[in-house]
């Protein structure tokens, strides 16, 4: 399955994925000097506000579409093409940050290890992403409208949404210390009126309705708009039901 990322879309009608990861910087607290990673950059723009805080930072993510526009909209920041389940850094870092990409990364103890070796010892990793729940209504609706043309052998979901208890298991199963885990419900309103609910699709699920041919495809997204409309379209906007897990950890240093 190839999820393709159409950077334009992404950058205006989902810039809520941004915005939302601010607030994530506050909890990283980046220092003047210190060595920090963008684990999952997209097109960078929270490595840019780390970065003006005075870290030094490297984004690194799998998807060239996403490091292209990275590059082009922040030409002095350093951005690497880098599969974040397999990536170890040359020069342990101070910090990793992660905002709304570790749920893509479904070889979860390649993508633990490699975060956990990419750290220095006393190192810290603070990250957001889709916890257990997250877009339950859409997973349900896309199972209901592949089983509903008969293609419900077709269907591949890409995401990894853990409970907490799962995802503290797995950072400490590669040494990390788990300081804080929080799972809350985040209702996401698209801003892009009734085309939204598409456009949420074009942007996140293009790798699972590429499997189908486009009058399936076409099918598909008529049946889900359809499901879920009565319970995600509020006052002329589509709310998704997203539902966030947000954990910091440190890695022990010797003296630990």
């Amino acid at each position: 399955m190839s999820q393709f990322w159409h950077t334009g879309t992404y950058d205006t009608d989902m810039s809520f994925v941004s915005r939302y990861g601010e607030s994530l910087i506050d909890l990283l607290q980046p220092q003047p000097g210190e060595h920090i990673i963008d684990w999952g950059c997209g097109t960078g723009d929270l490595t840019a506000i780390i970065a003006n805080r005075g870290a030094v930072v490297t984004g690194i993510d799998a998807s060239a579409e996403m490091l292209d526009t990275a590059r082009s909209k922040h030409p002095t920041l350093s951005f690497l093409l880098a599969d974040g389940q397999a990536y170890t850094a040359e020069q342990p870092a101070d910090a990793v940050f992660s905002n709304a990409a570790l749920h893509w990364l479904l070889d979860t103890e390649g993508a633990a290890a490699s975060i956990a070796g990419s750290l220095r010892p006393g190192g810290r990793f603070v990250a957001e992403f889709g916890g257990q729940g997250n877009i339950a209504s859409i997973t349900a609706g896309l199972q209901r409208a592949f089983a509903a043309i008969g293609r419900g052998d077709a269907l591949q979901v890409p995401w990894y949404f853990p409970t907490i208890g799962q995802y503290a298991s797995l950072l400490e199963r590669h040494g990390l210390t788990v300081n804080l885990a929080l799972c809350f419900d985040r209702p996401t309103t698209l801003e892009v009126g009734e085309n939204g609910f598409r456009q949420w699709m074009d942007t996140f699920a293009n790798g699972i309705l590429n499997s189908l041919p486009h009058d399936e495809r076409e099918e598909v997204l008529a049946l889900m708009e359809q499901d879920l409309k009565p319970s995600l379209y509020k006052e002329d906007r589509w709310v998704i039901d997203y539902r966030r897990i947000r954990v910091a950890a440190v890695k022990p240093s010797a003296k630990d």
